[in-house]
């Protein structure tokens, strides 16, 4: 099973489902019901029965009876293997909104105690299931394998990925035993193809023997006999394959030790010579700040040597001019290390013929663009952006202070460690006055950076503002320790601001368990934006992380580019002792899927031994080529600059195994900068201005949008008393809705009818053509809805 299992990293899991598939079992004579086959629904059967998934799914689903306790024994469930992870529900219709548990299979252990029962153990949490039949056990058991197979082999892919490898040494043999790997695991998979081919046609044969032994007519005994010797010249042939690419890679193996020796001396040198570059392009760029700063001198060689000489040792010693201007970034963990020198734009457009193409056109460019760039300096939140725009409505500028209640965290957080924060019952006093809903639509404050984005002709400058944009929805959570209401099931949120900033948002909260918001925004600028936000969420003890998943779409109407990225993790420390305080750690890759553009930008975290500025964000814009055109950098709670890259000259890699290349770049650009928060905001939740007017009343709303919510109402108010007794009240509401559901669920499959489960109001679930995501989009209706002001088939959740 051990070397079945393997074959899930070579082909994938789908390949050897479809292999095993292709192969009657000989217990049963019957085809298992893998992923992949035909017939499947999902609908299910009697206990036991057959698993079924959809069509060429990775996904294993079916009924196993799972031990509870001692009074109910073992309980009928349907599980699901997906991904690496086994989880289970009371019934089918329970996958839409509650998972009852879950397994990660890559550090489980898989057990078999009799003929159909089955043991799974992940630490200090322990299945015992049951199948219908032996049969049954069995390939549960294989599924199960497979899959573990699969997520060991992602989990070891994911941490040699980190970038801590240790010296160059080890990161050659590494780069050096890569096709080697490759080839190990090539032949590791027809090994298992070979024993299942053995496994199978033993089989095979004992049946073609016990047919023998039968009372046959002489002609069908001498085909059975043919047939058999066919079936043995097959297994012979399979394993002189085998043996082949056994010697084969023994061949290989022998050859590397000399290449690994050829590689490891030219790596030395290319590093003597990344050297001595840095080290001239330091040199280069004092001498020629010196000559700017002393034109007039006649003796221009003394002073411009001893210039220069000063300048490179400030670098390792006191702060000096060239500090300011050059900027060392660290490196990503999937992207080339790189170093920046700002060039003098004068000086390059004399001798520009000599500049390296690492950007499109000559370093002239970069003036032409500033009508452009310079523009976004000069827009607020108090301004507008537009002609067609009419003036903007007065928004409120301030709420209710927030009452100064002393509450003990730890005493209310101790019993939740390691449970999900989305099923942990909390007070209003670590809440805002505001829904996930509105969090998510305050991530449009910086708007007007798409505005600008629209008018670019170029599609990598477009990048620099989307990946502007992408780090601006982060400036807001810098002092925003409090939590967000959860919203309900069906709760929406609009932001209707076509007259006034040229766009309109709809929120819906489309799943409660796991909570998952659909987002949707239409600007007349020229832009559509649309996500699928989920959010993962662990108390640590000392931290909490919160994980959001999904991708953000946004598509620019006129040139067609279509942008996905994710968001990075978010870290909440100091949960038990000190001041909270806010962090984001990770790497968001932006991709342009149309002129497959890239942006590369890492979030480092905070350390209490880094120099590096807090809150640093750094990264690189590169075409479809890999070639780089622009830098940016900057901190997800102040301002990004971007500058153009005029130069580039690759280095050789570092003692950590990375690429190193230093860029030669103009002077920076602002693109974005935080706006200040308003006068009293650090007692009004530290608000931005336009957070102020999120929660604001409004007429015309649907009955289920969150400015409506009962228990947020009363809080933001300061009657914080009230507003927990409300909060309790609308969720064990929503507890009743989940019971009714699962009751007419369970009806319905006792009647042998299809049951749907909740279906989004505004939003349908649908397969993104260009992630191949199931994402729920907006299906259109709720505006013309509102200008009717029909909300008929709006649910009372309030």
């Amino acid at each position: 099973m051990g070397k079945a299992a393997a074959l899930c990293g070579g082909g994938g899991t789908r390949g050897l489902v479809s292999l095993l598939s292709a192969v009657p079992c000989l217990a049963c004579h019957e085809l298992p019901a893998m992923s992949g086959e035909p017939g499947g629904r999902g609908g299910g059967g009697p206990a036991g029965g057959p698993p079924a998934a959809p069509p060429g799914s990775d996904t294993y689903k079916g009924w196993l009876f799972k031990w509870t306790n001692y009074l109910k024994g073992y309980q009928r469930r349907w599980f699901v293997l997906s991904n690496g992870l086994l989880s289970y529900y009371r019934t089918q219709a329970e996958m839409a909104h509650t998972c009852r548990g879950t397994i990660n299979l890559s550090t489980a252990h898989i057990d078999t105690e009799d003929s159909c029962n089955i043991v799974l153990s992940n630490g200090g949490r322990t299945y015992h299931l049951k199948a219908n039949s032996e049969v049954e056990r069995q390939r549960w058991v294989t599924a199960l394998e497979l899959a573990k197979a699969k997520a060991i082999r992602m989990r070891n892919n994911q941490s040699d990925d980190s970038g801590d490898e240790e010296p160059a040494s080890q990161s050659d043999k590494s780069e050096l035993h890569g096709p080697l790997k490759t080839l190990s695991s090539k032949l590791e998979d027809l090994s298992t193809c070979n024993e299942l081919i053995a496994k199978h046609g033993a089989a095979l044969q004992r049946s073609l023997s016990e047919l023998e032994n039968l009372r046959l007519p002489a002609d069908s005994g001498e085909k059975i006999k043919a047939v058999n010797e066919r079936a043995t010249l097959f297994r012979i042939t399979s394993n002189a394959m085998i043996n082949a690419c056994r010697d084969f890679l023994d061949l290989a193996e022998s050859h590397s030790r000399k290449w690994q020796r050829l590689l490891q001396h030219e790596r030395e040198q290319r590093i003597r010579l990344e050297e001595t570059i840095e080290q001239l392009a330091k040199q280069h760029n004092s001498l020629e700040r010196a000559c700017r700063g002393a034109p007039g001198l006649a003796s221009g060689s003394a002073s411009i040597a001893s210039t220069a000489k000063g300048s490179v040792q400030s670098a390792k010693g006191e702060a000096s001019d060239e500090d300011e201007e050059t900027e060392y970034f660290d490196a990503m963990e999937d992207a080339p290390a790189f170093i920046t020198v700002t060039a003098d734009p004068k000086h390059h457009r004399r001798s520009g013929s000599n500049l390296s193409g690492a950007s499109e056109g000559h370093p002239e460019d970069w003036t032409l663009e500033d009508s452009v760039f310079e523009s976004s300096n000069q827009s607020s939140y108090n301004e507008s952006t537009g002609k067609d725009l009419l003036p903007r409505k007065r928004r409120r500028t301030r709420i209710p202070d927030k009452p100064n209640y002393s509450l003990n965290l730890w005493s209310i957080m101790k019993n939740c460690i390691g449970k999900e924060l989305s099923k942990i019952p909390m007070p209003v006093n670590f809440n805002e006055p505001l829904s996930m809903l509105q969090r998510l639509t305050e991530d449009l404050e910086y708007h007007e950076l798409l505005d600008k984005a629209v008018k670019c002709e170029s599609s990598t400058e477009q990048m620099c503002f989307v990946a502007a944009f992408s780090v601006s929805s982060y400036s807001t959570t810098v002092h925003r320790t409090a939590k967000p209401f959860n919203p309900l099931l069906g709760e929406t949120y609009e932001l209707d601001r076509l007259e006034e900033l040229g766009f309109r948002s709809l929120c819906e909260q489309v799943s409660h368990h796991p909570p998952a918001a659909a987002h949707h925004v239409y600007s007349r600028r020229g832009w559509t934006l649309w996500q699928e936000i989920t959010i993962a969420s662990k108390f640590r003890g000392k931290y909490l992380s919160i994980m959001p998943l999904g991708a953000i779409h946004l598509e620019f109407h006129s040139s067609g580019n279509h942008y996905v990225w994710r968001k990075v993790t978010s870290t909440v420390h100091n949960i038990i002792v000190g001041k909270l305080w806010i962090d984001q750690s990770g790497e968001i890759e932006i991709v342009n899927h149309k002129s497959k553009d890239k942006c590369q930008l890492k979030f480092t975290p905070y350390s209490y031994f880094s120099r590096d500025v807090p809150r640093k964000v750094t990264g690189v814009v590169s075409d479809a080529n890999g070639k780089a055109h622009y830098v940016m950098s900057g901190t997800w709670d102040e301002k990004m600059e971007c500058s153009k890259i005029v130069h580039s000259s690759h280095g050789s890699t570092s003692t950590e195994g990375k690429q190193k290349t230093v860029y030669q770049t103009l002077s920076p650009k602002v693109l974005w900068r935080k706006y200040p928060l308003p006068e009293n905001a650090e007692n009004m939740y530290f608000f931005s201005e336009l957070a102020l007017t999120l929660n604001e009343p409004e007429e015309r709303v649907a009955p289920t949008d969150s400015r409506l919510r009962p228990d947020q109402r009363l809080m933001e108010s300061g009657r914080w008393d009230e507003a927990n007794v409300e909060k309790q009240r609308l969720e064990e509401k929503q507890r009743a809705v989940r019971r009714r559901r699962e009751a007419e669920a369970v009806e319905a499959l006792e009647e042998g009818k299809d049951y749907e489960g909740y279906i989004p109001l505004w939003f349908e679930r649908k397969v993104d053509a260009v992630t191949g995501e199931l994402i729920c989009v907006y299906k259109g209706g709720y505006w013309e809805a509102k200008d009717r002001q029909d909300w008929a088939v709006c649910p009372d959740i309030f």
